[in-house]
């Protein structure tokens, strides 16, 4: 049997919901009224973070249901793609050096014999 534990609220929550209630103290308030409605508003700073909570893990479970659908709907034939990179070179600088070394042997052929 799972035992419902009452967790204190954090230090934080408490200087903040004291804070709260002190800048909402009425003038004939006594510190006992100030201490009860802090209590209160811790109450309700703890049932907002609950909330909050349960909204998150609601959320996960969503994105998790439908990741595991996507993850499922993707084929082994997408999984298998694989990237290759094709370098491709332009004719025109071969073209240029090919000429100029016949140009050069041409030019040392004529000109040095």
């Amino acid at each position: 049997m799972a035992k419902n534990i009452k967790q204190k609220p954090s230090p934080e929550t408490q200087a903040e919901a004291l804070k709260i209630a002190k800048s909402t103290q009425r003038p004939a308030q006594t510190k006992e009224q100030t201490k009860l409605i802090a209590q209160g508003i811790e109450k309700g700073i703890d049932l907002y973070k609950k909330q909050q909570k349960e909204k998150a893990r609601e959320l996960n479970r969503k994105l998790k249901k439908v990741s595991s659908q996507q993850w499922d709907s993707v084929g082994p034939e997408d999984q298998a793609i694989v990237e290759r990179i094709v370098y491709r070179q332009h004719w025109l600088p071969w073209l240029l050096l090919g000429l100029s070394w016949i140009g050069w042997g041409v030019y040392f052929f004529i000109f040095l014999e």
